[in-house]
């Protein structure tokens, strides 16, 4: 999709810009152009919804329209939202982006909402140890932590702008002091043990990726998309890695794309994980949270 002309926003106010830049999303043709107008707007004038309401006849000035102007472009030009704003929020907590890390999916959020399941079954005598295997932004990592209060973590990843990334959300959500960062292959630097791993590794096969939607295919990074031919590449190295860093008792809960939970059991249970529980399914019905645990000797 290319860009047409954005409309010039000069001396509209509040309520007008938003009408005519959410006028502006649907013409392209976009889902969520109420939303995505009404967000887009809100970030740039520092302002949520109720704000925008009691403000709403106030005049935009010049370098609001022009910032909106842009913003609107690069919409209509198939960019995201959050990739535009470089935010999104995630289990509540806003997470900063960047080239290097995937934008965090609504549907990732069940491998957290698994793992804290799994967490108040359990009755630990010392602060729980987890590892995040291909932490993107931390999103999975800083929810957990923010949770499980004493929990300490590590996340992990190959790029080192993506651990950069990482590193500033732990910062700014006061977490720094329970989490550490490392670049490494998987869980290759790791040592262990640990309570809990998990992971939202890439998982689309290579061949799928140019039919992807032109947010994701443009916008997020191939290597975090990435599963090879039949998109299981990922699980198969990090799996066996996993198993042999868990403590006793402990669980690896990793996300699945639609229709590979039960290869991935296979692969959990061929590594003598146990399987206990079917996966947790996202909110469109599809298995998306799979675990296992490490039983003791």
């Amino acid at each position: 999709m290319t860009p047409r002309a954005s409309h010039h926003f000069t001396g509209q106010s509040i309520e007008s810009a938003r009408r005519a830049l959410a006028g502006q999303l649907r013409s392209a043709q976009l889902d969520e152009a109420e939303l995505d107008a009404r967000i887009l707007l809100g970030a740039i004038l520092g302002l949520d919804l109720t704000g925008l309401i009691a403000q709403a006849s106030r005049t935009l000035t010049e370098a609001e329209a022009a910032r909106l102007a842009q913003h609107a472009q690069r919409r209509i030009a198939g960019e995201p939202v959050a990739r535009i704003l470089g935010v999104r929020e995630f289990w509540g907590l806003p997470f900063r982006l960047s080239e290097a890390t995937l934008v965090p999916r609504p549907d990732t959020e069940t491998v957290v909402e698994r793992a804290l399941e799994l967490f108040r079954e359990r009755r630990m005598s010392h602060p729980p140890r987890i590892a995040d295997i291909g932490t993107g932004s931390g999103a999975i990592l800083l929810a957990l932590l923010h949770e499980i209060s004493g929990a300490f973590g590590v996340g992990t990843d190959l790029s080192l702008s993506a651990l950069d990334t990482a590193k500033g959300n732990a910062a700014a959500l006061g977490l720094a002091g329970r989490a550490a960062f490392v670049a490494c292959s998987y869980a290759a630097a790791l040592r262990g043990p640990f309570d809990l791993i998990v992971s939202n590794p890439p998982y689309i096969p290579s061949g799928e990726i140019p039919k992807l939607g032109i947010e994701v295919r443009e916008h997020d990074p191939h290597l975090a998309l990435d599963g090879g031919n039949d998109g299981y590449d990922a699980y198969r190295a990090l799996i066996p890695q996993a198993t042999e860093r868990l403590a006793p008792g402990g669980a690896l809960i990793v996300e699945a794309g639609q229709g590979q939970a039960g290869d991935i059991e296979t692969l959990m249970m061929a590594a003598a994980l146990s399987v206990d529980r079917p996966p947790k399914a996202d909110l469109a019905g599809i298995p998306r949270a799979v675990s296992a645990r490490k039983m003791p000797p």
